[in-house]
């Protein structure tokens, strides 16, 4: 029994050891303790005790002071690993180094501080945010009429443009003392929310000035002269931006990019022997292209005569250039999927440029695909997942309504299981939409630079709004496929693949960026390693390589005892810092963020530099990454919001929801990984009991679907920010209208309903059955009153657009 006590206390110390990530020092103590207590109370033979401090002195000490560890293994191997690594090229180094890692890394290290996230002060717009959203926000939505803007004008009308560029919705991200708004992120988004709400194309439009482009390229590595020069005419509209980066050679992959500057002499304006840039290129899917005064050009720069220096090829480059400058063809349109927004190619033959044109003047020369990386990851944090979380509130709002109004088999369609399945799917998925876009815009608010983050919320979200559309879509039926004034998802369903395709097209953001930059970002010590082994300074490097190898060692081995402890506890003994109904989806994050790591961090081991080209793998492990992220949004939504009893269905949907395709991802991984014993083995440490998370339950989409079909404070909070038309000449409007007056005639229906069964020539003939029902005193006038209004408004409701054969 005395033996049984004493190996529980040694499995408890070292499991206790290798969870905290002690330093060798430590672990060498305890050793030491161990030793001597083993020969204290159970006298071990001579021969066993002097092998046991021999292992102590020899092998398991060295280890545990630094510098002969450092001697001994760290520079040994360091000088393997320089062999055997392939150098990192520039271009590799700036696009894993772009941006900030923020509560993803948190999640990828697997010991997340819940404390770091639940202390983030709530989203809160400024008195003068609110009032811009409440003013010129709300007249600017009331100005645009989707279907003619979409099907009749092709574009947005005149006063519409003079409207947006008088009140500023261009200039949002410019500072005031250059006459912008200088809005947070969190106006930004709820901006982009409102608008893209009314009209895709109107939100597509206030969305790139602000985004990706000029202005946000000038703000960070403009020079002096070209920010007071350019940033004024920006922020009033003087000025239209467009930033030209694609290229029918180089999408995603701009380091391949075709297009060429040469550093020369030439003529500009009268001026002979001027030092500049002669460029040749061709652009195509730039968004304000065709009406752009000023276009932001990404090119590669070449120095053959090295007038700048001894390198011939200088690398990336960003320019500004005015569209009216000789060379530059501009104007024509793509149609992207009758959307309409301003997008089309241009080109530029022989355009010669001073070099004073280059962002950033000379010292930004070479400096383009940072500049573009750094600038990607705010821009992918607000403007598509402000526009996918504006898509799923008008479908929550107006798909439930249309649900509870439509009637089949004398009964709302949305009281059928089928329907009220994908009303709970949009439900869900809006509120996980919406607590993700507000996470993210406030880390953009603190100063961060979000590069896993933003790649997470522009492909989970985007990809969520086109469920969401798609659900809203079978619901709506025969009249979601009739395009025309009265339709309400129709553009939006069209607008999908546009989400899906623009700033990075999702299956690469999910292959190869959120874990391809991931593992190396926010990985606690990966980075540290890369960074070691190409340092110059070889002391340095093996002092670094040392802290960072060992430090992963530690990491590992506390990955091991805690991802079999949480798997075998469930992580019930975890103690996160919130109460309520959403402790216990904190202690499953915590959890599942565990076996991420451990899984993760053995993938990258076993398999190396070839895990970027096992792109299926990297995106399941982005795929769960990605679901973790967002069930902690969803948390912390509802922690922010006060856990309101009403919004319990939802957060608990979303939740579940994320947990079972996270650890889903998980599982996928390991039955498709490469080396089965070895996934044999981590199978049964992070998930000793088997898998745990399940998908929400029937009665919980239930719970949701109800949110939608009536008029409540739940309803109203999901779907916040949207714009509501004022009157019933509107789709929204007639939706709005209509559902408080269906449900109050419901009751009165049903004694139709049994007037009609006693009478069967009543059947089909509304007026005739109020008529019958007055007569026969079974209706009072007041609730005939209230019966024909509901009617005429259900009516109203499902009628579906036509028009003239001519001209159709």
């Amino acid at each position: 029994m005395n033996t049984a006590i004493w190996i529980l206390i040694a499995v408890v110390t070292v499991w206790g050891l290798a969870a905290q990530r002690v330093p060798g020092l430590v672990w060498a103590t305890a050793l030491a303790a161990a030793i001597a207590l083993w020969d204290a109370f159970f006298h071990p033979p001579t021969p066993l005790w002097l092998a046991a401090w021999a292992f102590f002195l020899v092998i398991f000490l060295p280890l545990a002071i630094p510098p002969f560890r450092r001697a001994l293994i760290s520079g040994p191997l360091l000088r393997v690993f320089k062999k055997i690594m392939p150098a990192m090229s520039d271009t590799e180094r700036v696009a894993l180094e772009a941006g900030t890692v923020w509560w993803e890394a948190e999640l990828f290290g697997g010991d997340p501080d819940w404390d770091q996230l639940f202390n983030l002060p709530q989203p809160a717009l400024t008195d003068e945010e609110q009032a811009f959203l409440d003013g010129p926000v709300e007249e600017l939505c009331a100005m645009l009429d989707d279907w003619k803007i979409t099907h009749e004008h092709r574009d947005l009308p005149p006063k519409v443009w003079r409207f947006m560029k008088d009140k500023g919705f261009f200039g949002m991200i410019i500072p005031k003392q250059y006459g912008g708004l200088e809005f947070s992120a969190q106006a930004h988004s709820a901006v982009v929310v409102k608008v893209s709400s009314r009209s895709i194309t109107a939100g597509v439009t206030v969305m790139v000035p602000n985004s990706l482009g000029p202005a946000e390229l000038l703000l960070h590595y403009g020079t002096d002269q070209q920010k007071k020069h350019y940033l004024p005419g920006l922020a009033s509209g003087k000025e239209v931006p467009c930033f030209s980066l694609t290229g029918p050679e180089a999408g995603s992959d701009a380091g391949s990019m075709p297009d060429r500057g040469v550093v020369c002499r030439g003529t500009f304006k009268g001026k002979k022997n001027v030092l500049g840039i002669r460029l040749n290129w061709e652009k195509r899917y730039i968004t304000l292209g065709p009406v752009a005064t000023v276009l932001g050009l990404a090119f590669h720069l070449f120095d053959p005569d090295h007038l700048l220096g001894e390198e011939a090829d200088l690398g990336i480059t960003l320019a500004l250039i005015p569209t009216k400058t000789p060379g530059v063809k501009i104007g024509t349109r793509h149609n992207p999927l009758n959307i309409v927004f301003q997008n089309g190619p241009n080109w530029g033959e022989n355009v010669f440029i001073p070099l004073d044109w280059v962002i950033g003047g000379r010292e930004g020369v070479g400096q383009g695909w940072r500049m573009l990386m750094q600038s990607l990851a705010a821009g992918r944090s607000i403007s598509l997942p402000a526009l996918s979380s504006g898509a799923g509130k008008v479908a929550s709002r107006a798909t439930g309504a249309y649900a509870r109004i439509r009637r089949q088999f004398k009964l709302p369609i949305g009281k059928f299981e089928a329907v009220e399945e994908g009303l709970g799917r949009i439900a869900g998925f809006t509120y996980m939409m919406d607590a993700a876009r507000t996470l993210t815009a406030r880390a953009v608010d603190l100063g961060e630079k979000p590069s896993v983050a933003s790649a997470i919320v522009k492909y989970q979200l985007t990809e969520h709004m086109r469920r969401v559309v798609d659900d809203a879509m079978d619901i709506q039926g025969g009249s979601g496929i009739c395009l025309g004034p009265r339709n309400f998802m129709g553009r939006v369903y069209q607008a999908v693949p546009i989400s899906i395709t623009v700033e990075g097209a999702n299956l690469l953001t999910r292959a190869l960026i959120i874990y391809g930059q991931g593992a190396v970002r926010c990985h606690p010590y990966v980075l540290q390693e890369l960074h070691a082994v190409s340092e110059p300074d070889i002391r340095r490097a093996v002092k670094d390589f040392d802290n960072a190898i060992f430090g992963h060692i530690r990491y590992t081995i506390s990955s091991v005892a805690r991802a079999f402890w949480l798997g075998l506890t469930s992580a019930h003994l975890a103690r996160p810092p919130v109460r309520g109904p959403a402790r216990r989806y904190v202690q499953k994050l915590t959890r599942l963020s565990c076996a991420f790591a451990l899984i993760s961090d053995m993938a990258m081991l076993t398999l190396g530099g070839s895990l970027k080209r096992k792109e299926k793998i990297s995106g399941r492990f982005a795929d769960a990454l990605s679901y973790l992220y967002l069930a902690s949004a969803v948390i912390k939504r509802f922690e922010d919001d006060e856990r309101p009893e009403t919004d319990v269905p939802l957060m608990r949907f979303a939740c579940q929801y994320c947990l079972h395709e996270s650890e889903k991802s998980l599982v996928v991984i390991l039955k498709n990984f490469p080396h089965p014993f070895l996934a044999w083995l981590l199978g049964g440490l992070v998930f000793p009991a088997g898998r745990r998370n399940h998908v929400p339950d029937d009665s919980l989409g239930h719970d949701c679907a109800q949110i939608l079909l009536e008029p409540s404070t739940a309803r109203d909070r999901l779907t916040r920010g949207i714009y509501m038309p004022k009157t019933t000449r509107e789709a929204l409007g007639r939706l709005e209208d209509a559902l408080p007056k269906v449900i109050a005639a419901e009751p009165l229906e049903r004694k139709l309903t049994k007037l009609v069964d006693e009478q069967p020539l009543l059947h089909g003939q509304f007026e005739e059955q109020v008529k019958a029902a007055l007569e026969q005193n079974i209706l009072s006038n007041g609730e005939a009153k209230l019966l024909r209004a509901a009617h005429a408004a259900r009516r109203d409701v499902i009628a579906v657009d036509d028009f003239p054969a001519e001209g159709f």
